[in-house]
């Protein structure tokens, strides 16, 4: 799409105007990414201009600018206090953003289901006499980070979505770098680099929590760029951008998550005294026999969970797979279904999977596989 040029007749505009008008832009269209082109294109005016407008509420932690090329632009729960004294339909889009879940929420007590960004449903559980959303929210507002740990697919990714609705998350993994945290230097389609900031800086800016999902799968070098802003200075220095020191906005909290079991996570002691909460998530079982899993499955989970836990086998199935196994068994068949849940076990349990799974399902079953050619 390509950015109309002004005519003679378009009305000079107020100082400060054309910034209002493309933060109302944002608003309206908060689902997607914009480029400065698009929205010049929608608003009559000079790429140029607009693309400057963009950086200064990016700046102003009013917009998020996102990496990539060509650079793109979204909407902030911050992006409405730049749009002042909106008119029609972008007035009720202000209105909703400042009334969001996302803002109002966090000061909300819940006792029933809680819906995640991706539409999906969130039953909360009980923690501490409350429920484990209202506890988040709770830890948040007293400033005391928060180490959730458990199995893979036990739902601690879906609880942290549904407690702080303005989550930034950044995924761990061996390779995760620095840069990954506060950003770094990308090319616009001019030829010029500039500084994009990471997860980490417009969390702090915009007051919002970030989630460090498998951190212990992350090099405690790399993880050590988050400490500063974690602790009582609640501030970090960007040496890759000119030593610019970043303070965190009021709001700003961090959460992690752990998973014991994987391979290469490690709990260093440096990361472990960050959180100061510590909270273990295992699988809801009640849950999935609501969801209506099987009831065998369920069974399986259940028995093969206690082996684990009393050191005979290394592996049970968490509501994840018990999902999975109840969408298998809907376009597959139950048998098919039930011979999955056995391949899926690690090699190491499967002889003991394969045992409990004789036991409740009354058949010996085999991990699912092809048969002869058709």
């Amino acid at each position: 799409m390509t950015a109309q040029t002004p005519t003679a007749q378009t009305p000079r505009l107020a100082p400060g105007e054309l910034r209002r008008q493309v933060a109302g832009y944002l608003i309206e269209h908060a689902a997607d990414a914009h480029t400065a082109a698009r929205i010049a294109t929608a608003l009559n005016r000079s790429s140029g201009a607009v693309g400057k407008a963009l950086e200064t509420l990016a700046d102003q932690g009013q917009a998020e600018k996102m990496s990539g090329k060509p650079v793109t632009y979204r909407a902030t729960l911050s992006t409405s206090a730049a749009a002042t004294q909106p008119i029609g339909a972008r007035a009720a889009a202000a209105r909703a953003v400042s009334a969001s879940p996302a803002v109002q929420s966090l000061q909300t007590t819940v006792n029933g289901p809680v819906t995640r960004p991706n539409g999906q449903t969130y039953h909360p559980r009980t923690l501490a006499g409350l429920s484990d959303v209202t506890a988040l929210r709770k830890l948040r507002a007293a400033g005391v980070s928060a180490l959730l740990y458990g199995p893979p697919g036990t739902g601690k990714t879906s609880l942290i979505e549904a407690a702080f609705p303005d989550l930034i998350t950044v995924a761990g993994d061996g390779d995760t770098a620095v840069a990954d945290f506060i950003g770094e230097y990308v090319q616009t389609p001019d030829g010029r680099y500039e500084f994009v900031y990471g997860p980490l800086i417009r969390a702090m800016q915009e007051g919002r929590a970030l989630l460090i999902d498998d951190a212990t799968l992350i090099s405690p070098k790399v993880l050590a760029v988050v400490y500063p802003a974690m602790d009582g200075r609640r501030e970090i220095v960007v040496k890759a951008h000119k030593g610019e020191t970043i303070t965190a906005a009021e709001g700003f909290y961090v959460v992690a998550g752990h998973n014991p079991g994987v391979h290469g996570a490690i709990l260093t002691e440096a990361l472990s005294s960050r959180f100061a909460a510590q909270i273990q998530v295992s699988s809801d079982y009640d849950l999935a026999a609501k969801l209506d899993i099987h009831p065998k499955a369920v069974r399986v989970a259940k028995n093969l969970s206690t082996k684990q836990g009393n050191g005979e086998v290394g592996w049970a199935p968490q509501l994840r797979e018990l999902l999975a196994f109840s969408k298998i068994a809907e376009v597959l068949g139950l048998p098919a279904a039930v011979s999955n849940l056995v391949g899926v076990a690690p090699e190491e349990d499967r002889e003991v999977v394969s045992e409990v799974v004789q036991t409740v399902f009354g058949d010996e079953y085999k991990p699912l596989a092809l048969g002869e050619q058709i």
